[in-house]
C-alpha cells in the first residue's frame, strides 16, 4: 500500500509501484515509472520519463528528469534510467539524454549515491556503486565506471570518462580520462597511485593489488610513453581480468588518460 501526501502532486498517468511514500509538495509528472517501495521527500520533482528501480530514496529540492542544458536538444522524447536503491540527495539534479548524442538516456546504476548538489548532465552513464560527493558536476556523456568515488567539487569535462573502482581528490578539475583502480588529484589532476584501500574494502586479495600497482609503474615510471608501457604490460604480465580492464581503458580513451605526478613535477607529457 502506498502513503502518498494528499498536498503531493502525483500525476494519474505516473505508474507507481507497492510500498511507495511521497513526501508533501513533491512532483511525479506523467510518463514516470516508480519501483517498490522507494521514498520520495517533500518538494522533490521528478519530471517526464523517468524510469526508477527500487527501494530509491530521492531527497527534498532534487529533480530528476529535467530537460537536457544542451543547445541541440530540440524537445524529443528522452530518457532517464536510475536502478535500484539509488539514494538522491538534496538538490542533486540529473537530466534527461538528447537524442543528437546517438543515446537520449542518462543512466545512474544500482546502489549508487549522489549526495547534494551533484548534477548529472545529458547522456551521462553513472555505474553501479558509485559515489559523487556533494557538489561535483558531471558534464554531458561523461561515463562513470562501477564503484568509483568522486570526492566533493570535482568538475567534470564532458566526454570524459572515469574507470572501475578509481578514486578522484575533491576539488579535482577532471580534462582526461582517469584510469581504473587509481587514486588521481592534485592541480593539475594527475596519477598518484592505486586505490588500494577502497580494492581492499572490496575484496580484492594483495596479490591481485600487488599486481595492479606493478602495471601501473610499468605503464608510468619506467621512462616510456603510454602506448610503449601498454605494449610492455601486455607481454610481460600473465592475462587477468585486472590487466585486461587497464589495457582495454587506455587504449579505448578518446581523451587520454591522466598523467603522472613524476611527469607533471618535470613538465613531461606522457
Amino acid at each position: 500500500m502506498n502513503k502518498i501526501h494528499p498536498l503531493a502532486c502525483v500525476s494519474p498517468d505516473a505508474k507507481l509501484g507497492d510500498n511507495i511514500e511521497i513526501g508533501p509538495y513533491a512532483y511525479i509528472d506523467a510518463d514516470v515509472e516508480i519501483g517498490d517501495g522507494c521514498k520520495i521527500h517533500p518538494h522533490a520533482v521528478i519530471y517526464q520519463y523517468v524510469k526508477m528501480g527500487c527501494c530509491c530514496e530521492v531527497f527534498p529540492g532534487a529533480v530528476v528528469g529535467a530537460v537536457p542544458q544542451d543547445l541541440k536538444f530540440e524537445g524529443e522524447v528522452s530518457y532517464v534510467e536510475i536502478g535500484d536503491y539509488v539514494t538522491i540527495r538534496e538538490c542533486a539534479t540529473i537530466n534527461r539524454g538528447t537524442q543528437a548524442s546517438g543515446k537520449g538516456v542518462t543512466r545512474v546504476g544500482d546502489h549508487s549515491l549522489i549526495m547534494s548538489y551533484v548534477h548529472i548532465a545529458h547522456d551521462c552513464n553513472v555505474g553501479k556503486h558509485c559515489i559523487l560527493v556533494s557538489h561535483t558536476g558531471i558534464a554531458g556523456e561523461t561515463d562513470v565506471e562501477d564503484w568509483a568515488i568522486l570526492g566533493g567539487g570535482t568538475l567534470v569535462h564532458q566526454f570524459t570518462k572515469i574507470g572501475t573502482h578509481a578514486m578522484v581528490g575533491g576539488g579535482s578539475r577532471l580534462n582526461k580520462d582517469i584510469p581504473p583502480y587509481s587514486i588521481c588529484g592534485r592541480e593539475p589532476i594527475c596519477f598518484s597511485g592505486v586505490n588500494i584501500v577502497g580494492l581492499r574494502r572490496r575484496g580484492f586479495s594483495s596479490d591481485v593489488i600487488r599486481n595492479i600497482k606493478d602495471i601501473y609503474d610499468t605503464i608510468y615510471h619506467q621512462g616510456m610513453n603510454i602506448s610503449d608501457g601498454c605494449a610492455k604490460v601486455e607481454g610481460g604480465f600473465p592475462q587477468s581480468e585486472e590487466r585486461d580492464t587497464i589495457l582495454n581503458f587506455i587504449r579505448n580513451s578518446k581523451r587520454g588518460i591522466v598523467r603522472s605526478a613524476e611527469s607533471d613535477e618535470k613538465g613531461i607529457l606522457e
